[in-house]
Formats: structure tokens, sequence, C-alpha cells
């Protein structure tokens, strides 16, 4: 497995202090929740047992941020995610979260592609630059969803969510145009 590939292992000692194995120190769950926006998969095992904690304490980070009013969730969601724990197996819900996700990276991944292919702004000094603060646009508005799924089979239900999903993305498209036009008045 390539480093980059490789997940972020930090142990949980018995003080309940989470380390980072990468940098020796020291780490709070706002500091994982930010390894994760920046697209970097985790995994967190207790020192003593060996345990996986991962999903405990990403389940953590969302209700924390839930709790400090960053609703990512409606309460729809949350009501279906509960009743879901109802249904013996999980029912479909694990299975579409997992289609949802994916195609939502897919779909960020291709917006990025198509902005840098089609964008005459290319040749000019210093659009790494701007592309790089693009990406971590795209990344910063959708970062509090991503996670570690894997594509999955596709469900009925996500043509409903690709509605709103294309809206969002034409308006984040219109902003980074309008925001190109500046810059280039800019030049």
């Amino acid at each position: 497995m390539a480093e980059e590939q490789k997940p972020l292992l930090i142990k949980r000692y018995a003080s309940r202090r989470l380390y980072n194995t990468e940098t020796s120190d020291y780490v709070t769950l706002e500091d994982i929740a930010g390894f994760i926006r920046d697209g970097r998969e985790v995994q967190i095992v207790d020192l003593k047992s060996g345990d996986d904690l991962t999903r405990q304490y990403l389940l953590q980070i969302i209700a924390e941020h839930e709790s400090r009013g960053e609703n990512v969730l409606p309460v729809n969601v949350l009501n279906d995610l509960v009743r879901s724990y109802m249904i013996p197996g999980g029912g479909m819900m694990p299975q579409f979260l997992q289609s949802s996700f994916a195609m939502l990276r897919e779909s960020q991944s291709k917006m990025v592609e198509n902005m840098t292919a089609m964008n005459p702004m290319s040749k000019m000094p210093g659009f790494e630059a701007i592309q790089a603060q693009q990406e971590a646009f795209i990344k910063a508005m959708t970062g509090a969803m991503a996670g570690k799924w894997g594509p999955s089979g596709p469900a009925p239900e996500v043509q409903a969510d690709d509605e709103a999903t294309g809206e969002d993305l034409d308006d984040i498209k219109k902003q980074l145009a309008d925001l190109q036009q500046k810059l280039s008045k800019l030049s």
C-alpha cells in the first residue's frame, strides 16, 4: 500500500489521550477532523487492547460538530439512520450512503478536471495556486460530509439527491467563475 493511501495511525492511551504516530505528538478530535477534511484516512486504535476505535471517534466528531450548530445532517436523515439500526442487518442504508458519497466524490473530481481543462486561464502563470484554492474551497464545502466510504451498488433514492447536488454544483461553478473574472481583472 502506498504511503499516501495508508491510514494515519492514531493510538489512544489509557489516559484517553490520542497520539499521532507519524508526528509523535498528541492530537485532539478537531485535529483528526482536520486530517479527514484534508482527505486523509485515519485509524484509531486502543494501545493496550488493540481494539479499532475509529468508528466510535468518527461518530463523536460528527456529534460534536452537530451540537455546536454545524448542522450537516438534517433531522429526517438522522431519523432514518436511527431507524436503520432497528432493521436486522441495517437494511439498505449503509449501501445507499456508500453509493451517495462515492457519487459525490466522483462529481467533485470531474468538476475540478473540467474547470482545469476548459479554462483558458490554465496557461496563465500562477494558475496552479488558483486551482489549489478552488480545490480547497470544494473540499471545505463538502469536507464535513466526506468520510471513509467505499463504492457500492447504486440505490434508487440517489436520483432525488442528484438534483440538489447538481444545483449546488452549478452555484459553486458560478461563484468560481465570478472569482476567476475578478482575478483576471486584477492581472
